[in-house]
């Protein structure tokens, strides 16, 4: 906007005066100052104030002071005494006379017919025909820019053109805006003056006078703003009077700055507002904000932003070079002097004249680069990358010339010259097209040449680990391989963005390389000196050896060429010195890939024509010498050589290794390959839960490592990964457990393994001192219990002894539980092995890891009710062992499910069983034959009912719900505390959490059928039996009577848990099945059946009353049925029907023989051997208890 250059703006000292309201300030001003405030000054003296404070009062007295020697307060006076709310009527009728007859119309209501121009009747006109005179001109504009859909329009009007009344006019804009808020938003009146001459002088003293409002409207006209402004003159005004409004607010510059980000609308503005705040910044050395702003636009993570600005680039380069008055021609302007700025001595790059013949030819006279400039240009090294590759910006002979003089330097040997150096190199391999003639060339390769020699002066004095000699040598040998997507990407990784390079834009640099540079002899003496990383951790950053080490693994560049045999060799070496000695905490994020990609050059050749081409595991005497004193138990704390970050380390390579083997056993078998895996026995003596819990403690320190190891172990080792192990490892690491270890005292610590077993040998006679020390056990940690670990379970047999207290029996399965969490596949092979009978002992059978994996069922060989916790958990986990087990084997056995499809190209034949499904059977068997074992459990022996017949009955107590409370209740309570009732609930809980992790093992139980005296237990101890009555109804269909009979007797019971709709159609359907069956059974068949299953339709009926009818109709048909089949014997049945049929109609008059003592016991005797009796007078007894049941409303 070159028209307002000789107007005068609000200073940025008066803005913030009337920001602050800062009387002091405002009497400073000048009087042309003044002049621009006034509308605001005015009105802050007449209108009432909110603020009735003293302060307030003497500052409106300095206020009206200062007005009173202004001639033009008057005129506002007069215009702040008009009928505001007439006007806003007026205003709002033309608007809708406008809105109807059309935006061109020129009628209006607010001015009649002008005699003259706009500029004469604003001059001859009083203050209200100015108003109206400025408000319609307004509305009009504003109308327009409504209707316009966007495209920018000039509108001509003399109110706003006419320098001699351009005062005037802003005073009746002000005035109008403040006093008619409603009709004329300010967002909407600034975005209609972008459209008159002058709009950005308007616009600033519409805003200063408004002060409060200046966010909104930066925000407003960015928002309506182009998303290139530099493309369309509406987009340059609307830059050039956001860009007044910040230099009216300077402090606001980079807020609004920010808005344009946000809304991607006018980048040139964002330059511009840089521009202006970098000429404001004091010189210094460090980064400017130019640079800062660009960089994070091209190389944030908002794509949206990146692109935006990039095709502002982009746009801006297809105009005329020439204009200088171009935003982005500014910009490069002031990015080449800071650049300019930064650069050593001046070198020149051209061959010397014929008059310095004695000089050295094509040398250039070198100046390092200082110290403090270093950083800067880092900067901007990646801001030029960022410009060139991600927005297309080409570069002018002047600005490849100094990137070039900078890009050669030679930095001091800080780790900030490190950095600078492999930038430098990085963008000569990005942008080759910066070196274009002989010189620039020489120079290159002389400063690469003094690259190679420094390197390692750079490394040692910079005191950092991050070096470019790696970076160099790993060029040189992708050069050498013709490698140059992998030399692409460690450009694009080492200068951290991502950028379009051509391969054949590096011919001429592997040119260079291969001949000139690094030659092979070079490449073979340079990559031998390169040292390893001393305390290898991720607070070490740039380029390192290991990354050297990744990049040759993943590329496997070394194995396709014999000019890296010897480099292949010592770079395997440095690697396991990386991961196995040199690593500390915090984890170098590069750690775990550059195992992963060990892993798979070992499996994986990397060529079809050279399958030997690979890497060899490491030896496993290697990995035990890592974890020495971790794997022995005799020393409570062993000296480890080394540290617990390299053992994690080579622990996730030994599982990754295994289940990469596990992966890829087929693709190995079909190339006929079988690489080494480790061995169970060093598998069972690396410390895998010992290990992970340490790693839980450092999980801020190891990265991603501990959740790795975790996935790892879930997948092979799940019996390692039990919730109820982590639940109980949280209690025992918990603040209680250690409150508790504070009580530690010095003779607990004093108790050795010896102490305890001569305490184990004295337990028959002496229970004192094993409990004191049992107590004491429980003060120390999971790791210093591991040397007791051996005493401990090698006397669990005789804890099993009659007389040992419970409260020794409960501080041992704690101890157990503690040490379970630190060593659980050592502790449940001893466990095992201590608690087998006798026998075995004799026989010196000792269960391996193995064995027990192979068959987890030799835990419950032995039965140790007082050790039945600890029982359940080793099952439950060699039971996930076993699984994790047979799916390995059928992985490493995977070359025999090839062969037999080589082999049955014969021609259709019928499929054989797979081994999957051969797997799936053996593991429902073993856990169905598991859960049966452990119901047989449940049983009580012949002793313990001997000892107590209370116990016994206890199971049919759930049963009997319907029979009133015995007398004897204490009887049955203690009957509740026997050992057999904690065994009961240990075994249920086990089995419900079977039962939820696979459904199919409760119907695969089911259908084999257990003792019926257990399903009361268990109907009622395991909350998951309701899932059968899912398959009830195929257990009814069943062929085999004894499944029938134990369908209807399960269902019974779980209609009385269950009262469910889904109960009560099930029961339906067993009601129908046993009508049915009552037609078809042979008469011994029928006794088999009915005799134990007429009592389940009592449970019925007390579980679904509506079935009474259906039940009572099936029990008298039974019996009729049985008189028919003994009509012929001389027994008249005739009166027991009889009396079942009274009994069904007429149950009040004889619910009370059940109570008749002489009539039960007589009904109940069963005297006859006929099989049809027995089952008359059992119906007989059925429909009696039913009937009681329903009068006493039970």
């Amino acid at each position: 906007m070159a028209e307002c250059s000789g107007l005068q703006f609000v200073s940025p000292y008066a803005f913030e005066a009337m920001q602050k309201v800062d009387v002091v300030r405002l009497a400073a001003l000048s009087d042309p100052e003044l002049r621009l405030l006034l509308p605001c000054l005015v009105r802050m003296a007449l209108c009432a104030p909110a603020d009735q404070s003293q302060s307030w009062a003497q500052d409106k007295k300095l206020i009206l002071r200062l007005l009173s020697g202004v001639e033009a307060v008057n005129s506002i006076v007069a215009l702040l005494s008009v009928d505001f709310h007439a006007l806003e009527q007026d205003a709002s009728k033309e608007q809708q006379l406008r809105h109807k007859l059309g935006g061109g119309s020129g009628e209006s209501i607010l001015v009649s017919q002008l005699q003259h121009g706009l500029t004469l009747e604003f001059e001859h006109s009083d203050s209200p025909r100015r108003l109206r005179l400025v408000l319609s001109e307004l509305l009009a504009i504003m109308n327009k820019v409504s209707e316009s859909n966007g495209e920018f329009f000039l509108k001509s009007s003399e109110l706003f053109e006419s320098p001699v009344y351009l005062e005037e006019a802003a005073d009746v804009l002000c005035i109008l805006q403040a006093e008619l808020p409603s009709l004329l938003p300010i967002v909407d009146v600034a975005e209609a003056l972008l459209h008159v001459k002058n709009g950005a002088w308007f616009l600033c003293l519409l805003v200063a006078n408004v002060p409060d409002s200046f966010n909104e409207v930066c925000r407003g006209l960015i928002k309506n703003g182009e998303r290139q402004d530099e493309e369309s003159v509406g987009g340059r005004r609307r830059t050039e009077a956001l860009r007044h409004l910040c230099k009216m607010n300077p402090s606001q510059a980079l807020r609004v700055r920010g808005m344009v980000v946000e809304e991607c609308h006018l980048p040139g503005l964002g330059v511009a507002l840089t521009l202006d705040h970098t000429k404001n910044e004091s010189s210094d050395d460090g980064v400017s904000d130019l640079v800062c702003f660009v960089s994070g636009l091209l190389l944030g993570t908002n794509a949206k932003v990146r692109t935006w600005f990039g095709t502002f680039i982009r746009n801006g380069q297809q105009r005329k070079r020439d204009n200088i008055s171009s935003v982005l021609w500014q910009m490069r302007r002031q990015l080449l002097l800071e650049l300019m700025g930064i650069l050593p001595t001046v070198r020149s790059t051209h061959i010397v004249e014929e008059a310095d013949v004695d000089t050295e030819p094509n040398v250039s006279v070198y100046s390092g680069l200082k110290e403090e400039h270093v950083v800067k240009a880092s900067a901007l090294l990646r801001l030029y990358c960022a410009l060139m590759g991600i927005a297309g910006l080409k570069p002018t002979d002047e600005e490849a010339e100094q990137l070039l003089q900078l890009m050669t330097s030679r930095p001091p040997a800080t780790p900030a010259g490190v950095r600078f150096v492999s930038l430098s190199f990085c963008m000569l391999l990005a942008f080759s097209t910066l070196v274009s003639t002989p010189e620039q060339e020489q120079l290159m390769v002389m400063w690469l040449s003094w690259m190679i020699k420094e390197e390692a002066y750079f490394e040692s004095i910079s005191g950092v680990s991050a070096s470019f000699g790696e970076m160099l040598l790993l060029v040189a040998m992708y050069f050498h391989s013709n490698q140059l997507s992998a030399i692409i990407d460690l450009v694009c990784s080492t200068l951290g963005m991502k950028i379009v390079i051509k391969p054949s834009s590096l011919s001429r640099m592997k040119t260079i390389f291969t001949q000139e540079i690094f030659t092979e002899q070079v490449v073979t003496a340079h990559a031998v000196r390169v040292p390893v990383t001393g305390s290898l951790s991720a607070n070490i950053t740039g380029f390192l050896p290991i990354h050297c080490i990744y990049q040759l693994l993943r590329s496997r560049s070394f194995t396709k060429h014999k000019l890296f045999v010897i480099i292949t060799a010592h770079y395997q070496q440095q690697m396991w010195l990386f991961s196995l000695c040199e690593t500390t905490t915090p984890l170098h994020p590069q750690l775990l890939p550059l195992i992963d990609v060990y892993i798979n050059s070992i499996l994986t050749p990397a060529s079809k024509s050279n399958p030997e081409a690979t890497n060899q595991p490491v030896t496993e005497q290697e990995i035990l010498n890592v974890f020495q004193g971790l794997t022995g138990g005799e020393n409570t704390r062993p000296a480890q050589r080394y540290s617990i970050t390299t053992q994690l380390l080579v622990l996730y390579y030994v599982l990754s290794y295994e289940e990469a083997l596990l992966a890829n056993t087929k693709i190995l078998a079909a190339m006929q390959r079988k690489p080494k895996s480790y061995s169970s026995a060093l598998m069972d003596q690396i410390p895998i839960k010992y290990l992970i819990r340490q790693a839980q403690g450092l999980q801020q320190e190891l990265g991603g490592l501990h959740s790795a190891l975790l996935r790892l172990l879930a997948t092979n080792y799940p019996h390692l990964c039990i919730v109820e192990d982590w639940i109980c490892e949280e209690q025992i690491t918990g603040t209680d457990s250690l409150l508790r270890r504070m009580l530690l005292t010095t003779i607990a610590k004093n108790h050795s393994p010896k102490q305890l077993q001569e305490a184990f040998s004295m337990l028959p006679g002496n229970h004192t001192q094993l409990m004191q020390i049992l107590e004491h056990l429980t003060l120390l940690s999971a790791g210093e219990l591991i040397p007791y670990a051996e005493v401990l379970t090698s006397n669990m047999n005789c804890l099993l002894n009659a007389g040992v207290p419970r409260r020794i029996l409960q501080t041992v399965n704690k101890l157990w539980m503690v040490l379970n969490t630190v060593m659980p596949r050592r502790l449940w092979v001893m466990t095992v092995n201590a608690l087998q009978p006798s026998v075995k002992i004799v026989r010196q059978q000792k269960y391996t890891q193995n064995d027990l994996m192979i068959d987890p069922l030799i835990v419950l060989r032995s039965k140790s009710p007082p050790l039945m916790d600890i029982t359940l958990h080793m099952l439950n986990g060699y039971l996930l062992a076993s699984k994790a087990y047979l799916n390995a084997h059928l992985k490493e056995t995977a070359e025999q499910d090839i062969r037999p499809s080589q082999n049955n190209a014969m021609g259709p034949e019928t499929p054989e069983v797979t081994r999957e499904e051969l797997k799936n059977a053996l593991l429902a068997a073993q856990d169905s034959a598991a859960v049966q074992i452990l119901l047989e459990i449940c049983l009580p022996t012949e002793e313990e009912k001997a000892q107590s017949s209370s116990t016994y009955s206890l199971l049919k107590s759930v049963q009997s719900t319907t029979s009133p409370k015995s007398s004897d209740v204490e009887e049955e309570e203690d009957s509740l505390l026997c050992n057999l009732r904690e065994v009961q609930c240990l075994i249920c809980c086990l089995l419900h959490q079977m039962y939820i992790a696979d459904p199919n093992i409760v119907k695969l139980v089911h259908f084999q059928g257990y003792p019926c005296e257990l399903l009361a237990l268990t109907v009622a101890g395991i909350p998951s039996m309701h899932i059968c009555l899912d398959f009830i109804p195929e257990l009814i269909a069943q062929p085999e009577l004894e499944k029938q009979i134990f369908a209807i007797q399960l269902l019974s019971f779980l209609c009385i848990q269950y009262a469910l709709p889904k109960s009560l159609s099930v029961a339906r359907l067993a009601i129908n099945v046993m009508g049915t069956l009552l037609t078809v059974l042979t008469q011994s068949k029928r006794y088999a059946f009915f005799m134990p299953t007429l009592p389940c339709l009592v449970s019925f009926c007390q579980a679904f009353p509506p079935l009474y009818e259906d039940i009572m109709s099936l029990l008298i048909q039974i019996g009729q049925v049985c008189a028919s089949d003994v009509a012929t014997q001389t027994r008249d049945f005739d009166p027991i029907i009889t009396r079942l049929q009274q009994l069904k109609e007429r149950p009040n008059e004889v619910s009370g023989l059940c109570k008749d003592s002489p009539y039960k016991s007589c009904s109940r005797d069963i005297t006859s051997v006929d099989p049809d009796v027995q089952l008359c007078q059992c119906v007989e007894s059925t429909i009696i208890e039913i009937i009681n049941m329903s009068v006493s409303g039970v």
